[in-house]
């Protein structure tokens, strides 16, 4: 199996909706943004797989030094070498994702958040800086497309974190902020104990509003000029919005399921994004 085939495998194991985005790249792009998703499957696999701490962060200071021996032209795992020839063209830089692995480390270190201050320092390390990056992989000719890309990928891991209220409560950990949780009054037990409430519905709307923000904002960053190179990351916002909303319509049941998206659907909006340049799902998320 070659470097690029581990990675495309990788990444259609994951199921993500990062994947139908991935479908319609040039094979080259295709093959660097794929390489890049399979390095955050495998730094993220470290944290929930491993049991032991100081195990997770041996493997993940193993990861810190194949970053870094990438840029010195040595490579050792096949995702590093499948990275490795993107590095210039795709403007790839070590501290971008030397920041990630350092968002897995947080993971090791932080079960709560005292405020969105604190969550949104771990999201730009979980998804915001990988939105930077692969803004560099689809291609870009403005600043500020990086600002879009980063507040894009602040609504992505929101949107997570919403729809694995109760799966993250279930390994012992609660995303939500602290200050928000007491501002609508949901202690952790309930979340912990799966206890869906009114009170609990109303924080939820306040997280889905600001998720709806962070889309908002990203969409007015986005420069015209490098609007049709940057269809991938709109293609997965259109899916990542539609699932915040189907989210909603269930009035934030998640607790005791996972609310997802069917792949067809994935599939239709990825496909309506691509073919319309992204031009009306730009405009419905700027309003």
């Amino acid at each position: 199996m070659s470097p690029d085939e581990y990675c495309q495998e990788k990444a259609a194991q994951s199921g993500s909706s990062f994947y139908y985005a991935f479908l319609f790249l040039p094979p080259e792009r295709r093959k660097a943004i794929t390489a890049l998703y399979a390095f955050c499957r495998e730094v993220d696999d470290v944290v929930d797989e491993c049991s032991d701490p100081s195990v997770a962060r041996i493997k993940l200071a193993w990861w810190r030094t194949q970053i870094e021996q990438m840029f010195v032209g040595k490579t050792d795992h096949p995702v590093t070498q499948a990275l490795a020839p993107h590095i210039e063209p795709c403007r790839l830089d070590a501290t971008r994702l030397l920041a990630i692995i350092d968002g897995m480390e947080m993971d090791l270190d932080l079960t709560r958040y005292v405020d969105w201050a604190g969550l949104s320092k771990y999201c730009w390390h979980a998804a915001g800086v990988v939105g930077e990056l692969s803004a560099g992989i689809f291609g870009y000719t403005q600043d500020a497309t990086l600002e879009y890309a980063q507040k894009l990928g602040l609504a992505f891991q929101l949107t997570n974190i919403i729809r694995d209220v109760g799966d993250d409560a279930r390994r012992g950990r609660i995303y939500l902020p602290v200050d928000d949780m007491q501002k609508y009054n949901v202690q952790a037990s309930e979340i912990l104990n799966s206890q869906h409430s009114e009170r609990f519905v109303e924080l939820m709307r306040f997280e889905t509003q600001r998720a709806r923000q962070c889309y908002r904002e990203a969409m007015r960053a986005l420069p015209e000029a490098d609007r049709r190179a940057q269809r991938p990351g709109l293609m997965m916002a259109a899916i990542y919005y539609a699932l915040l909303e189907e989210i909603e319509r269930d009035n934030w049941h998640v607790l005791d399921q996972r609310i997802s998206l069917t792949p067809i659907r994935k599939l239709w909006l990825a496909w309506k994004t691509w073919v319309g340049g992204g031009r009306g799902l730009v405009k419905q998320l700027a309003r």
